[in-house]
């Protein structure tokens, strides 16, 4: 499992000591720079290239914009914002996570892997996770209940290659079971409810 690189921004030298504590206690985390102003995180980002950023959003500006532009500019790195004074929510949501000055170590760590493993998972999802158009073909066909013998007249392939298309989609999506494949089909719009078959 790969070291997560982590740059602390608050302005707080006594926050950003305590977190950077809390966080030397895991071998997955690794603080690589603390900033305590907003002039040298730029140069600090580009140089360290973190995958996460506790930054006290003081640090930014009460604007909902320079928040957005910052996140823009750091896409690939996820941003957890430090909150030591009152933040409208409307202004936390543009951030992955909240800390709150009050909370505990462990409740600390537990976020940060919690958006870790999230991300862990969304990006192995992506991956690989786009069902060509022929394994769309053959969702929708196994959403509205048909057999791979039914299948394979239909779209006009051998049942092996039917079959080889399931294997396809379930590596792709996670799902193994016919009744989950049908509700991936209808939250992904692929066929209407009245054409699955009872």
């Amino acid at each position: 499992m790969k070291t997560c690189k982590i740059i602390i921004a608050e302005p707080s030298p006594i926050i950003a000591a305590g977190i950077e504590a809390f966080l030397e206690s895991t071998n997955r985390l690794q603080v690589v720079s603390m900033v305590d102003n907003f002039d040298s995180l730029h140069e600090r980002m580009i140089v360290h290239k973190p995958d996460i950023i506790i930054i006290n959003p003081l640090m930014i500006g009460f604007a909902s914009n320079s928040i957005k532009q910052f996140m823009q500019n750091y896409q690939s790195t996820m941003a957890i914002a430090l909150v030591t004074t009152y933040f409208d929510r409307g202004i936390l949501k543009h951030f992955k996570e909240v800390i709150e000055l009050g909370e505990n170590k462990q409740k600390i760590i537990n976020k940060i892997f919690g958006l870790l493993d999230n991300n862990d998972e969304s990006s192995s999802q992506s991956e690989n996770f786009d069902l060509s158009n022929r394994e769309t073909d053959v969702l929708v066909c196994v959403a509205k209940g048909m057999t791979n013998k039914d299948i394979s007249d239909m779209l006009n392939i051998s049942v092996h290659t039917v079959i080889t298309h399931r294997k396809n989609i379930v590596k792709k999506t996670g799902i193994k079971s016919v009744s989950g494949l049908t509700v991936y089909a209808l939250l992904n719009n692929l066929v209407e409810e009245s054409e699955i078959y009872e």
